[in-house]
């Protein structure tokens, strides 16, 4: 069973307290914020990732972050998990630096979690849309909407979220196979002192 230390449910509290960082200090946020200029300060495409532009984005997140993170977190285990958040929503402000003067959120880093989990788990059911649904189905919605947002004028970043859940679905493939090798080369382990004991009372 992996190890689950909750970081998804730490990361949702971290998004919380610089959020009211945010709110106390504009500086603040305009020093992790990612825009054309990050090109020179390559560590935004980190630091992006937990400022949030309102209360209800925030939220959003937070909700989206606890439900689907611990799923995928009991899965994996935290630290791939932890890998999935950053590497995902670091993959995706990469790319929606090529299309937005600026960016910030979780968004993307957690339809990486969402992508990584609709291949890991895909008949998984999950509540999302207010109604119950296997976890491929939560997907492909999210994928609908966003790429129809893309079409759309709103302060969203579709294309952000869409990249986030492209690289969860490559990172998911990779970890579903490797989950599916280790359950193929598992063997059951016999203590020898038990062995023993076998073959003294059925082999003498």
């Amino acid at each position: 069973m992996p190890e689950v230390k909750f970081y998804s449910v730490f990361i949702a509290i971290l998004l919380v307290v610089i959020f009211a960082i945010q709110l106390i200090s504009p500086a603040f946020e305009q020093a992790l914020i990612l825009n054309q200029s990050s090109i020179y300060q390559p560590w935004k495409f980190l630091t992006a990732i937990f400022l949030h532009g309102s209360l209800s984005h925030l939220l959003l997140n937070m909700f989206a972050l606890i439900l689907f993170g611990l799923m995928l977190e009991k899965l994996i285990g935290s630290n791939k998990f932890l890998l999935v958040f950053i590497i995902t929503g670091i993959l995706a402000n990469i790319v929606s630096f090529n299309f937005y003067p600026s960016s910030l959120g979780a968004s993307g880093a957690i339809m990486g979690v969402i992508g990584a989990l609709a291949i890991i788990r895909p008949m998984m059911t999950v509540w999302a849309f207010g109604m119950i649904m296997p976890m491929f189905i939560a997907a492909i919605i999210y994928i609908v909407i966003d790429s129809i947002g893309i079409f759309i004028p709103d302060n969203i970043g579709h294309i952000a979220h869409l990249s986030g859940i492209f690289f969860g679905v490559i990172i998911g493939i990779y970890l579903r196979s490797k989950i599916q090798k280790e359950k193929r080369t598992h063997k059951i382990k016999v203590p020898e002192h038990i062995m023993r004991k076998w073959e003294a009372i059925y082999m003498d």
